[in-house]
Formats: C-alpha cells, structure tokens, sequence
C-alpha cells in the first residue's frame, strides 16, 4: 500500500474534557463544533484554507465577536477527516493513503480547501496522489473502491468511483505483469507499504494466473462489482469463461448456504440476497460454456428459495438447455419451495429445461452426403466448388453428429434423474410420464435404466390401477431391454401382462438365436427381434434367485394370463381367448413359445 505525508510540524492535539484543543501560545478565537465534538481551533490558520469557514464566520451574526462558534450540521465525515483537514492547516504532519483517502477527499471538499483560496491547497495534493500513486496500485485502487461505499454521493460526485472502476478495469483488461501489486499479496503477510515517491518494499516475479483479480474483487459489494465486470467486459479482452469463473467466486463468496432461506421470513435477507442473484445472472456472459452446467444449476436452485423473478428463472433454464449434456442427476436434484405442490423436488423448472434443450434445433445426423452432378469428369478434375460442397458436407456431419451424442447423454441423464424423483409418494403419473418423454425416442439406446426407473414408480406407488399401469410402461420398448433386464422383468409382478408377454417373446427369441435355431422362429417375431450384438449393461438389482428357468416362465405367464380377466374376451362358443400385443396369429405364438419352452425343459431333464 502506497502512502504520502503532508506537514513536518508535531502533532499538538490534546482532549481536555472532551474538548479538542491545540497547543499554542496564542488563545483560540474559535470553537468548530462537527458531529458532537468541539474544537478549540485558531481563525487564521484555518480561514486561510477553508473557504466554507470564511463564509460561516461572515455570515454569522457574532461575526465582531473575539471568540466565534462555528457548527457543522451536515459534515460529511468523521470527526477524525475533520481533523486531519485541520492539522494540514496547522502544517501538522498527516498520512494519507488508500484507507483515508476517500473520507478526507470528501472531508476537504465540504470545507472548499481549494486553489482559489491557497495554492497548493489540500484537494490539489489530494488529487495528486490519487490519480499518481494510489490509482495505480491494483490493491489500493480496490480499498480505495471499497471506501467510497461510505460516501456514495460524495464520491460519485467527485468521480472518485468512476476513476477506481476505470483504473481496476484497465488493469484486469492488461497483461497481469503490469499490475504493480499481485492478488492475496497483504494476506501472505508481506509488508507492502510504499511511499509515493518511493519504490515497492517488495516485488513478486511470480506469473499469475488467468483469473488472478476474480477473488480480489469478490470482496467489493453487489453494485460495485456490477459496474466493475460491466467495465471488464465492455473491454472485450477477456475470455468469456474467465468471467464466468470470476462470476462463480463471487457468488461462492456471497451466496453461501442458501438453503437456509427456504422458510426464512426475514423479507430484508431475502431481498438482498436475490438482488445479489439477479445482478449476477445479468453478468452471466452469452456465449455458451462461459458458465459451467453445474454453477448455473446452483444459481437456478438459489433462485428457486430466494423467488427470483420468472424472467431470471427462465433465463437459467435456457441457458442450462443449452449445455444440458454436462450436468449430472445431482445438479437436477432442484428443491420445491412452492407452498402449492407436495413433491420434494422441482420438476416443473426440469421440464422447462428439457424443452429449452430440445428447441436448440439439433437434428439427426445426415445419413446420406449431398447428390452430386453428373458430367463425367474424371475425380482429380473435381471442380473446386465441389471439394467444398464435401467439406461443408463433413462439417455439417460433425456438428450434427455432436448434437445427437449430447442427446444421448441427456437421455442417460433423464433416466437417471426418473429413478431419483420416482421414490416420491406424490409424484403424478402424468409429471413421471411427461419427464420421461421429453426427450426423443431414438435417443435412448437401450431401455434398462428406464426400466429400472419404472419399477421404482410401481413399488412406490402400489396404488396404481391397471390403466394407469399400462400408461407408465407403453413407453417401454422391450426390443431395447438387456437380457439380465428382462430376466427381472419376466417375473415382475408389477408390470402389465402386455409387457410381461413382450418380455417372454424376446427373451425366448434370443435364447433360440444364440443356439442356432433362428430358421425355427416365426418370422413375426424374428421382425420384433433387436440386434443380439449390441448388448446393454447388465441390471444390478437381479441376483441369481431371479434367473427363471423356462417352465417357471410358463407358470408365471399362465397365472396372469388368469388373473387378467379383463383382458380376455369369450367367443361365440362361450371360450376365453388371451388377447396379444402381436397382430397376427397370437394362439400360434403362444403354443410356438409353450413348446419350445417345454422342449428346453425336456432336454435339461
């Protein structure tokens, strides 16, 4: 920290009964009284520089008086500014530096200790050292910025903060050696005091980092820090994810624990706190990836317990859309504050996120490459147009293949976040469906983690009728389960009988595909069949109690096929038929299944 003395004379200020007086041969003829403290001061010295005293004592009505009381009702300052400005007159010595200038600025303006009254009056020296010495330091521009929250309007008027914001930008926006003072340098412990004409005690030649001035200016207050990055940005030199990272201290600094504010009823916390997340949102850089997934998905849950407004939430989700591939279950794990829904999580702002991800405009990748124009002309004669009519066709395939793969992940992603939300007692069926199909079909590689989700909704919810069944799992695609899934699923009690036939139906298949006897299947079913080589990861939750043999299969089938009577509709001779999922032939496929199954069983025996 720089620092500059003004005066040689000693200091004579002495308290006599809370009277401040000062040692002289020469009697006071004048009595200041500022912000509850008197003075016992001279005319001369200080009616020579202060121009605010001269008018006062002529304008005074005792202005004949020997002795003349001065008051000072709407001083700025403390009394200690005051006084400082007093002892420069005297020619006491005074220092000034980061942490005082600010006050005694101000202090010296109330007073009009200008150069129409005396030159090389206080506010000249003043301005001196501060456009010189204390502006050009980057930590004594930053308490020097701090200061001025005490005197906005002062400051403000004086362009004391304007000039502090300008210096900590111009700074920041230049190669970080040119910064005289490096960041933490006082919190390691180091001496950095220097005089104003002197050099620096100690100089660092470590290379800072990118981000080195993110923490200092986490220090500075919501309406400071504004105009600074506004400042920082507008110079369009820094990298939008350096302000990103910069956003995300600030917020680690300010925004701690905010889930405390949840059933908080203090409306003045709150309000200052969502001023505080609003402001950092509108700094939020546009480009995407500025801002990592999971920092904008902190904000969105800070948002949700301080009720930001709409607008704000909407401008997260958007923003959380578009990078929704790097987030994980944890982070969409968002707590329901509203007073009007039941569930624990916030599955609403979720859904407004997929959708935002969805309208991103990314389509499937192109199979297929532009249709060229015939003429015969041999490849290495290729015109130039068309060399770039195959790049652009290769990049376009980059791109797109890139937007499908996050698509995938989102799908994993989504499957992952059902099985979270899925435990909850009060979570509509309509809201569990809706999440789930949010995100396009072909985006799903396999079904196993849906599955699993779904039957976490079924033991969760035991209430569930048949209908409401058959609506949870007509989104499940049993061609896309892995074998170890359907082992699970074929003696799941839960599930309609639908899908446990489907299940039975594919399971069966494949086990005749891997020994051989594809010609034996019917072709309807071969058509159902998926690709055996692309296999899914395995279902954690089965052990081998649950691997089925072939006749408990049948046994099971049979049982639901009795108890869903419902299901069944009775001929004109008065006998029960088990309707399919399979339009043709359903009584053939079922005795082609029974068959086989009991063949297997014949075998093993």
């Amino acid at each position: 920290m720089k620092f500059m003395k003004l005066g040689s004379r000693p200091d004579t200020f002495f308290t006599t009964e809370a009277v401040r007086s000062v040692s002289s041969e020469i009697s006071s003829d004048l009595t200041v009284q500022v912000k509850g403290s008197r003075y016992l001061l001279h005319k001369f010295p200080l009616l020579s520089k202060c121009l605010r005293l001269q008018r006062v004592c002529f304008e005074s009505p005792e202005k004949t008086s020997q002795h003349q009381i001065v008051q000072l009702p709407d001083f700025p300052c403390g009394i200690e500014d005051f006084e400082l400005c007093a002892k420069f007159c005297y020619g006491i010595t005074i220092t000034l530096s980061a942490h005082n200038i600010v006050s005694v600025r101000c202090a010296a303006e109330y007073l009009q200790m200008t150069e129409d009254v005396e030159k090389g009056n206080l506010i000249c020296k003043l301005e001196v050292f501060l456009n010189s010495c204390v502006l050009s330091g980057w930590r004594d521009s930053i308490l020097t910025l701090q200061s001025t929250k005490s005197f906005p309007l002062w400051s403000e008027d004086l362009g004391i903060t304007s000039r502090c914001i300008e210096a900590i930008a111009s700074k920041v926006l230049a190669h970080p050696i040119k910064t005289d003072l490096s960041r933490s340098y006082s919190r390691r412990g180091g001496r950095d005091d220097v005089s104003c004409n002197g050099s620096e005690s100690l100089r660092h030649n470590k290379p800072l980092s990118k981000d080195w001035w993110a923490e200092d200016l986490a220090e500075l207050s919501i309406d400071l820090y504004w105009r600074t990055m506004i400042a920082i940005k507008s110079g369009g030199r820094v990298p939008s994810n350096l302000i990103g990272d910069a956003l995300r201290i600030y917020a680690s600094r300010w925004l701690p624990n905010i889930s405390k504010y949840a059933n908080h009823s203090d409306s003045n916390s709150i309000g200052k706190h969502r001023l505080l997340l609003e402001s950092i949102i509108s700094l939020l850089p546009a480009e995407k990836g500025a801002a990592s997934c999971s920092f904008l998905l902190k904000l969105l849950k800070a948002a949700n317990i301080l009720k930001a407004s709409s607008s704000s939430k909407m401008e997260l989700a958007r923003r959380v859309g578009l990078q929704l591939e790097d987030a994980t279950v944890g982070d969409l794990l968002i707590p329901c504050v509203s007073k009007t829904s039941d569930t624990i999580y916030d599955m609403d702002i979720v859904m407004t996120i997929l959708e935002q991800f969805m309208l991103q405009g990314h389509e499937s990748p192109p199979t297929s490459p532009p249709r060229r124009i015939k003429g015969g002309l041999d490849r290495r004669r290729r015109s130039r147009s068309a060399e770039n009519i195959d790049l652009e066709f290769q990049e376009s395939r980059r791109s797109s293949s890139a937007s499908h793969s996050s698509k995938l992940k989102v799908a994993k992603l989504v499957d992952g976040y059902l099985q979270q939300i899925a435990r909850e007692e009060k979570l509509p069926l309509k809201k569990f469906v809706s999440i789930a199909e949010a995100i396009p079909e072909f985006s799903r590689l396999d079904h196993d983690n849906l599955y699993r989700a779904i039957d976490i909704y079924l033991k969760g919810h035991p209430g569930l009728n048949k209908n409401e069944r058959k609506r949870l799992c007509r989104m499940l695609d049993c061609k896309k389960l892995s074998m170890e899934v359907c082992m699970h699923a074929a003696q799941n009690e839960l599930l309609p009988l639908r899908v446990v036939v489907q299940v039975l139906f594919f399971e069966q298949a494949r086990a005749t595909m891997s020994g051989g006897h594809v010609t034996e299947l019917p072709s309807n079913i071969k058509a159902l069949l998926d690709d055996p080589s692309k296999t899914s990861a395995s279902f954690t939750n089965v052990t081998n109690d649950d691997q089925w043999s072939a006749s408990g299969k049948i046994s099971t089938l049979k049982m639901k096929l009795n108890e869903d009577l419902d299901e069944n509709y009775v001929d004109g001779n008065g006998r029960s038929k088990a309707s399919c999922v399979f339009p043709t032939r359903p009584k053939r496929m079922f005795s082609k299944l029974w068959s086989s199954n009991r063949s297997v069983v014949s075998e093993k025996n």
